[in-house]
């Protein structure tokens, strides 16, 4: 499979090409049903391979780092940011400890990227997606991991 470019890198993965004998890898991944016949009911698993690539892969992550970007730019209050990606991500307010633990992770991370700011460069242009410019990198940086954690909750990935 050759990735996109351009506009077409961030097209839905919806309208990915099939290839009958090499299904593509994020799909089969995901325990995508066999195009052959009718699915009438889709198996579910959790596999290592599945949280490396929601933790990993790029279009992963320049989404949660978008995310992040809009939590930046939707208010300065950090409780409130806490609240805004999470009720995108899982459409509730997260709980009192919930909040805690995501707010002990977001001051963890934005503590080790204003120590290392390039590392906070490299970890805000990771994929092709320009970040904003008008944000603090560091705290960006926090923020993107803070919507990638969220994005990874198995209330995130699994609905049922």
């Amino acid at each position: 499979y050759k990735r996109g470019n351009g506009a077409d890198l961030y097209r839905r993965s919806v309208y990915t090409f099939f290839k009958r004998t090499a299904p593509h890898p994020m799909f089969a991944n995901f325990d995508a049903p066999a195009r052959e016949q009718f699915c009438v009911k889709r198996e579910r698993s959790n596999t290592p391979l599945q949280a490396l690539q929601l933790m990993n892969d790029v279009q992963h992550f320049e989404a949660a780092r978008g995310l992040g970007e809009r939590a930046m730019k939707s208010t300065s209050d950090r409780g409130k940011r806490i609240d805004f990606i999470f009720k995108s991500v899982v459409s509730r307010l997260p709980g009192m400890e919930e909040k805690k633990i995501i707010a002990r992770f977001f001051e963890k991370q934005f503590d080790k990227y204003q120590s290392a700011p390039e590392e906070a460069m490299k970890a805000i242009t990771f994929g092709e997606s320009e970040p904003a410019k008008d944000l603090n990198s560091s705290e960006l940086a926090a923020w993107s991991l803070v919507a990638n954690l969220i994005l990874n909750m198995d209330e995130a990935i699994v609905r049922n």
